[in-house]
């Protein structure tokens, strides 16, 4: 067996979807905001914002906002090809996505590293971060296969200053 490190971690899901589907869920607004962020924008490299529909390119920058969380993440798209990765920053790391047709479905494949291994980063990153992406694939695949959301939109869970240590669905 592979030794897990606090430096990075890796989430797998099957989803029965085409590679060119989930590539547009991860890569446009439209999107991403679909199935993960209240909002999202993306912006050129020279600080035009993307259409809703146009996919992401390396060099933009993000701007992503959550259901249920007055914060925002601010990062860069480091790499795309266009089809099947993406890399970008996250946090005080890095997170790549990568979509490979096995059989008839397609496996996600989320990395996050790079993530700095002091005790604040041990809890908010990666153990934070590992379980908010294993919720999130999740609601990926409810959404994809049978069309509901995980995640809450209607209740307000920023009352709780643990919400999000707290609630799987924040």
């Amino acid at each position: 067996m592979e030794k897990l490190h606090w430096n990075s971690f890796t989430k797998k899901i099957y989803i029965h979807a085409s590679i060119e589907k989930l590539y547009n869920l991860w890569a446009t607004t439209e999107g991403i905001t679909s199935w993960f962020l209240k909002s999202a924008e993306y912006r050129t490299p020279d600080g035009t914002a993307r259409k809703p529909s146009e996919p992401i390119q390396k060099g933009d920058t993000y701007t992503w906002r959550w259901h249920n969380w007055d914060g925002k993440e601010e990062g860069r798209v480091l790499d795309t090809n266009g089809k099947d990765y993406i890399e970008i920053s996250f946090e005080s790391s890095k997170v790549s996505i990568k979509l490979e047709k096995k059989n008839n479905v397609t496996i996600v494949i989320l990395t996050q590293y790079d993530i700095p291994i002091d005790e604040e980063s041990k809890l908010r990153v990666h153990f934070g971060c590992s379980n908010g992406w294993t919720f999130w694939l999740t609601n990926l695949k409810a959404f994809l296969e049978h069309g509901v959301l995980l995640n809450e939109t209607e209740i307000n869970l920023k009352e709780n200053e643990l919400a999000g240590y707290e609630f799987v669905n924040m």
